[in-house]
């Protein structure tokens, strides 16, 4: 590999703010932020939704009443 030419690869702690849980994930992510976790620092990243929030892996999934839309879409243009 030639050098110089790649970004730095290495641990970054992201912190899914949603439900506050941290991982560590290997990343080449460029942040200006550190934060301490099991005491060492690392690159810091705050994120809005992971794996641990989103509710295709939680399970937790909200059903949306799509069957409201669909009788007012009907009376609107008619059923054929």
């Amino acid at each position: 590999m030639k050098k110089d030419i790649h970004p730095e690869y290495r641990e970054v702690l992201f912190h899914d703010t949603s439900v506050d849980e941290y991982f560590i994930i290997n990343s080449t992510l460029n942040t200006s932020q550190t934060k301490e976790h099991d005491g060492k620092t690392y690159p810091y990243y705050q994120v809005e939704i992971s794996s641990s929030s989103h509710p295709f892996y939680t399970g937790k999934q909200k059903i949306i009443d799509s069957g409201g839309r669909v009788q007012k879409f009907e009376e609107r243009f008619g059923k054929k």
